[in-house]
Order: structure tokens, then sequence, then C-alpha cells
């Protein structure tokens, strides 16, 4: 049985090679497009599946079926599911075959959803959303090491930023659309709701994603656009060795810890924003996922501008514009926790500033600075590794974040709030720090390409 799962998800092997020039690109560019539309469309709707709980926070604690502790615990639990199983599913994305492993991944998460929204029960609640957290872990490294397979280097950074910002339209869809269905329904449809739909998209993504293109006797993608290959595709390294490779560089572990305190403040966002928007702006669910409709939608244009700009305005320098997003993303929580109640539009304004940041924060510390310096053979391990740094903060961010407020609970007139200030001041911290990770990144990268620069002023005196 096991041995027959791992055969399913397996990519397959190379067919002969089709010689007719013609055929290649019609199959290649059908491939392409449909493949390209339901990675953004699959992955936006993983979304879907996993901030039903952070929409769903406020009735629950209303009609008393948890208290924000046990929420933290919750979503500390999916997060710390899904950072193991970023790393662990990140290696196997680069042996799978994507159109399987994904699709399958969407339709189970959907079922824990479903399966959320029948039950109650703390822990029982605790094991389906870390079951939750496995198979969405099967979303993003999937994702990149298609986009890999299919695009060339030279489509990659518009491609990249294109597919990053299809999670800014799930979440979007999750604040707004969630919030209305819970609001008419109840909590619980806050999970069937998204699982319901998920099922349908996972029965789409199977039907249009796709193996590797030598699978179905396509050339590889940089013979197709005549682009330079992988520098280690010539030395015959098997992806066990290249996996290895990316395991000991040391900068991409430090863009991991960085990406880890990106991931503070966006999940700390994702996951308490509408709560405390509830409490301490007086906004309804329905006007609080209104207000925070702004941060994923104007992450789109973070993230789509982003490998944009990296490519065209800064020579395919990544490290200037990650700078520049963090100063957004920081600038823009910092706004939100200042703003006194009642200015609904600061509080828009501050929400578009900080997605802005965190869409493309997210394009280049959650994958492209590290992606570009590693094999593509080995982009599932890069990833996966980033992973695991990012969702171990985001999950230990749930987790001190349900603390720190839940000791700052207080009654006013019969009604429970919390005061959001230490927690605030521990997601602005976050920010701030992964930002000097990343000019530490910078430094290290100055000094490698500065010895390799006088390495070879000296080469030419000594052959003289």
């Amino acid at each position: 049985m096991i041995k027959r799962t791992l055969h399913f998800f397996k990519t397959g092997p190379d067919r002969p090679m089709i010689h007719d020039a013609g055929t290649v690109e019609s199959f290649y560019e059908s491939k392409r497009r449909r493949l390209f539309l339901w990675l953004i469309i699959g992955y936006g709707f993983f979304y879907t599946c996993r901030l039903s709980f952070s929409v769903s926070k406020k009735p629950m604690l209303e009609a008393g079926v948890l208290d924000v502790q046990q929420m933290g615990v919750i979503g500390a639990v999916l997060l710390y599911v899904y950072a193991v199983g970023k790393f662990s599913n990140g290696f196997l994305s680069d042996r799978a075959n994507i159109g399987r492993f994904m699709s399958i991944a969407l339709l189970l998460s959907a079922v824990a959803n479903l399966l959320f929204g029948l039950t109650s029960g703390f822990f029982l609640f605790i094991a389906l959303w870390g079951i939750n957290g496995w198979f969405q872990s099967i979303g993003s490294a999937p994702s990149v090491v298609s986009l890999f397979q299919w695009f060339s280097k030279r489509e990659r950074g518009s491609r990249y930023g294109l597919w990053a910002a299809s999670h800014n339209l799930g979440e979007g869809v999750t604040f707004v659309g969630t919030a209305f269905i819970i609001s008419a329904l109840g909590w619980r449809w806050g999970f069937l709701a998204p699982g319901i739909v998920c099922v349908a998209v996972a029965i789409f993504m199977l039907r249009n994603l796709a193996d590797r293109p030598q699978t179905y006797g396509l050339p590889p993608v940089h013979e197709y656009k005549h682009d330079e290959p992988d520098p280690h595709s010539a030395n015959g390294e098997s992806v066990g060795q290249l996996q290895l490779l990316v395991l000991r560089n040391p900068l991409v572990w430090i863009i991991g810890l960085s990406s880890a305190l990106m991931y503070v403040t966006r999940y700390a966002v994702n996951g308490w924003a509408v709560l405390f928007m509830q409490e301490s702006k007086g906004y309804t669910l329905v006007e609080a996922g209104s207000v925070m409709a702004a941060y994923p939608i104007v992450g789109i244009a973070g993230a789509i501008s982003s490998g944009y700009l990296s490519d065209r305005l800064f020579k395919s320098n990544r490290i200037v514009p990650a700078l520049i997003y963090g100063a957004f993303q920081t600038a823009g929580i910092a706004l939100l926790w200042l703003t006194p109640p009642g200015q609904v539009w600061i509080d828009t304004l501050a929400l578009g500033l900080f997605g802005f940041g965190v869409g493309g924060s997210i394009v280049f510390l959650a994958g492209l600075i590290a992606v570009d310096m590693m094999p593509i053979r080995a982009a599932g391990a890069v990833k996966g590794i980033i992973g695991l740094f990012s969702y171990f903060g985001a999950a230990t961010q749930y987790w001190i974040s349900g603390i720190l407020i839940e000791n700052t609970k207080f009654v006013v007139d019969g009604e429970t709030s919390h005061d959001f200030g230490p927690a605030f001041s521990f997601w602005i911290f976050a920010s701030a720090a992964s930002m000097v990770l990343i000019l530490v990144v910078w430094m290290i990268g100055r000094r490698g390409s500065a010895a390799v620069a006088s390495a070879d002023r000296a080469e030419p005196s000594r052959s003289a």
C-alpha cells in the first residue's frame, strides 16, 4: 500500500523526445498556460482552508467554544506541523509528480476543514488543525518546483511575482467572503464553505497541473527557451547531492531566519488583526473583514511589482528591494497600532502599506533570494528549509501572542476585551529584526564578491 502510494506521487520517467518543433511549441505553451493559471488559483485557495480559523475567532469566543489561549495553541499547532511538513515535503517535491502531489494535498486539507466544522472539542480541534497544517504544507514548494521546471530563468522573476500574488487573492476571498458567510450562517460555516469549495478546486487542479516537461517527451525549459542552463545540471550531480549543497550553505539559513521574523509579523496580522479591530477599534466582524481586505488586495501589487522591479530597476539585485518592502511592512503595522479608533481610512491605509510590504517580502525572503543562489533541481529543498524557519517563526508567534493577549484581558460593562499593546511591540520588533538580517546577507555577499574580484585580479599577475 505504501509502495503504491509513493509510486503514485513519484515523478514519471522521461519519455522519448519529441523532435517536431511545431509540436513541441504547441504542447509546451498549452501546458504552460493551463499549469500557470491553476498554480495561481490552486495556491490561492489553499489559503481559504488555512485562514478559516482566523476569521472565525470572535464568533467562537462569543459562543464559548474556545478562549484566546486555546486559540493560540490551535493556531500554533497548525503552524508547527506546517513548518516540519514544509521542510520534508519541500525535499519530496524535487522528486514528485507536482500535479498529483499538490492537488491531493488541497483535497485532504478541505476534508480537514469539513470535519472541523462538523465537530467540537479542544483536543479534537487540535488534531484536525494539525492534520490540516500537514496538507497545507504541500502547497508552496511544489508550486515553486513546477514554476522552475516549466519557466526559464528570464521568465522566473515576473512569473514568481505573479504566482506569489495568488495567496493575496486567497486571503482576500477568505477575509471578505468567509466573514459574510459566518455572519449569515454561524462559525461552523466558516470551515464548511471553504472545505466544499476547495474540494471542487482540487479536482480541477488534478486535471490541469503537470509533471516535469521531460515526462511528456519535451526538452528541458532552458533548451526550449534558448536560455542559460542550470550550471549544476552539467556536473551530473544527483538530486540528493544538490540538496546536500543547499543544506551546507549558511546564507540559506540566515535568509531562513530573516523570513521567520517576517512571518512572525505576517501571521500576527493574519491571525489576530480581525480580533484586534473588533475589540480595540469597535468594528463589526464584516467591517473588520472589509478593512482587512486592503491587506491582501494591495499585497497583490507588492508581489507583482517586486519581481519586476528587482529584475529591471535593480538589475536582479534582490537585497535592496527586499529592504524597501520590509520598511513598508514595518511602517504599516506600526501605523495600524498607533491609529486611534474611528479612523477607517487610516486603518485601511495602514493595512495597505503592510500588505504591499509583505507581498514583496514574501517574494524575496520566502523564496526568490535563496532559490536564485541554488541549483534548480534542488528548488524544493530550498523552499523546504526557508519554509521550516518561516513557519516555526509563525507558530512561535501564535503561541507567544496568545499568551500576551490573554494576559492583558479585562472586562468593561460585562464585556471581555484585551490590550494588544505588548503583542504589537513584539510584532514590530520582529519586522525590524528581519531587515537587519537581510543587511547581514548583503554584507556577506559583498565580501564574497570582493574576494572573487580580488582573486581574478591576482590571476594575471601569477600567470605573468
